[in-house]
């Protein structure tokens, strides 16, 4: 029964969260909305809904090593898994813009995810404090791209129109948007009660659970994106949606939570999993600023690290 759970909740935030970021990608283009607008908000929200609706049910619940296991996991596999498939599919360019802007402030997102993970707790003034981050960095963001159009821009641009997107009235788009919050909703009660049992069960530290099942579950919208996108040639797409998805997933997921319900971090992630989250972060800078882009062979590299970590994570139960 756990594992029945665990799988319609996976499945519940594939559908629905494909659902949602298409219905309210619709609904916004029928209501005029910008798709530098659509890109940088909306899709960025949109991809990173399962994260949220996930983490917060875990933390309802009591389980913080589910709720902040989600929220490192998905960063670690955004970038080691996520980014390694793209690449792997074709290489991925990177705008120097893009990179020193956006770069920058995922790099400083991460560090202080992780000095806040390494001080025992994220609490509501940090939590806080993480969502007026992401306030500022998104009207920055816009404000800069109005006055300047650049290769940031249309990067968020591409990400607004590489979903196909549902046809026919308004109506429509947004009973899809509806449904699919609707399966998203129930998608992560069922994942995290699952969760939980399996843990119990197994003998399973939650927050490995987290680390390994709910992260990949719930990364699954931005998999989609970034696939579709490589298999366009539009790899400033796959890029942007990774570190637009990691920067959301620290100052929005984190930060509503937390000020929501604080959370008490496990051990074992500020002992280990918080440094391997700054490590990928680091390792995909690098790759990013050398030659302007992730090629296959930084794909594979990427890719086979994340194997190694899920190996090392299961092995080490």
């Amino acid at each position: 029964m756990d594992v029945v759970l665990v799988l319609a909740g996976l499945a519940g935030l594939l559908v629905g969260g494909d659902m949602l970021v298409r219905g309210a990608v619709a609904l916004a283009r029928a209501f005029g909305v910008s798709p530098l607008l659509i890109g940088l908000t909306i899709v960025g929200f949109g991809t990173s809904a399962p994260e949220l609706v996930t983490s917060l049910q875990a933390a309802f619940a009591g389980s913080p090593g589910i709720a902040i296991g989600n929220i490192v996991g998905s960063n670690s596999g955004n970038i080691l898994l996520i980014l390694g498939i793209g690449a792997l599919i074709a290489p991925i360019s990177v705008a120097p813009e893009v990179l020193r802007r956006d770069g920058t402030v995922l790099a400083l997102a991460t560090l202080a995810c992780a000095g806040a993970i390494l001080a025992g707790g994220v609490g509501r003034m940090v939590g806080g404090a993480f969502v007026v981050a992401l306030a500022g960095y998104l009207l920055a963001t816009v404000f800069i791209e109005r006055r300047r159009h650049t290769a940031a821009a249309e990067m968020y641009e591409h990400e607004a129109e590489v979903l196909p997107l549902p046809r026919g009235a308004t109506w429509r788009a947004a009973l899809i948007l509806l449904g699919g919050l609707a399966a998203t909703l129930l998608g992560a009660r069922f994942l995290v009660d699952g969760a939980i049992s399996l843990a119990g069960r197994f003998g399973m530290p939650e927050e490995v659970i987290g680390l390994t099942i709910v992260a990949i579950g719930t990364s699954m919208p931005e998999l989609v994106t970034s696939v579709i996108a490589a298999r366009k040639g539009q790899g400033d797409v796959a890029f942007g949606n990774v570190v637009g998805s990691n920067i959301f997933n620290i100052l929005g997921i984190l930060g509503i939570t937390a000020v929501v319900s604080p959370l008490a971090v496990p051990a074992s992630i500020a002992g280990f999993d918080i440094w391997v989250m700054l490590a990928a972060t680091v390792v995909f800078l690098i790759f990013a600023r050398t030659g302007w882009r992730v090629g296959r062979r930084e794909g594979a590299v990427l890719v086979t690290a994340y194997m190694a970590y899920i190996g090392w994570l299961i092995a080490t139960v």
